[in-house]
């Protein structure tokens, strides 16, 4: 099924869902989930087992609970009502809740990926040797690999020194990752994640090597000239963003009217499916 379906299907179960576009998060619906585990086809059945469940898991002292959410989704019935949803994360949790053979190969995997982590705290570099097994299992050339190892080393210099200059986390990154992203590539990076077909994926995974590559000279760019400038806080980062980002412009435009190819591409590297599974 497309990603924009707002059903997905797990062995013979429909799983309800909805993408929220603002946060780009997809959240599931909880007794979906819940039946599908625990093989009961019975949507009162299900239900019925996860007001149980929240009951106990209250009781636990869990925040699980409290961290879904409702929305209307289409019911049984043909009409649109409230139920409980939860994004990846909050599902994952109410998995390991879940005593079932269904949740078991999940719950196996949560502890891998939950070892793995604490590996690469104490490690470091098996982070970035998974990373690059990761995407060599995806089907990157080892080309590609290294341009997207050293963009993120370039990404890296440019959050640290934000980071240290009176520029918060998250929603500030967010607004000067963007406007770098529109100066250099006349796209922001929602219209271009829309442009290859992404949803919640990272787009720097889809890049092309040309991409990547101008991406970074933006990114390096406006560290450099924000160094030079002492730039503080985002207002003032923002001008070294447009800076930054119109150099690597000035770069694209001159290579495209060189080669007369455009250096934006639709192409990702998503898998092609006929039809997506829940697994």
């Amino acid at each position: 099924m497309k990603d924009n379906k707002r059903i997905a299907i797990f062995e013979n179960f429909k799983i309800r869902r909805h993408y929220d576009e603002k946060v780009e998060i997809w959240y599931f619906s909880v007794i979906d989930i819940i039946a599908a585990l625990t093989d009961q086809a019975d949507y009162n059945r299900a239900k019925t087992y996860w007001t149980t469940l929240k009951n106990r898991l209250k009781n636990e002292g869990s925040e699980v609970v409290t961290k879904c959410d409702r929305l209307k989704m289409l019911a049984q019935d043909g009409k649109m009502r409230e139920t409980d949803v939860a994004d990846p994360e909050i599902i994952l949790r109410i998995i390991q809740s879940v005593p079932s053979k269904k949740a078991e190969p999940i719950k196996l995997w949560l502890a891998k990926v939950g070892y793995e982590r604490i590996q690469e705290m104490s490690d470091p570099e098996k982070s970035l040797n998974r990373a690059r097994e990761n995407w060599k299992n995806h089907g990157r050339s080892q080309k590609w690999i290294q341009q997207r190892m050293m963009g993120q080393e370039t990404r890296n210099k440019l959050t640290d020194y934000w980071n240290e200059h009176g520029v918060k986390e998250k929603d500030e990154f967010a607004i000067l990752t963007n406007i770098i992203h529109k100066e250099w590539s006349e796209l922001t990076v929602k219209e271009h994640k829309n442009l290859k077909g992404l949803k919640a994926q990272n787009l720097r995974d889809h890049m092309s090597e040309a991409e990547l590559i101008f991406t970074a000279l933006a990114e390096m760019s406006t560290r450099q000239i924000a160094e030079v400038e002492s730039a503080e806080g985002v207002e003032e980062n923002k001008i070294a963003g447009k800076r930054g980002g119109g150099i690597a412009k000035r770069a694209r435009i001159d290579l495209e009217q060189k080669t007369g190819q455009k250096v934006i591409s639709g192409k990702n590297f998503l898998i092609k499916r006929s039809v997506k599974k829940l697994k």
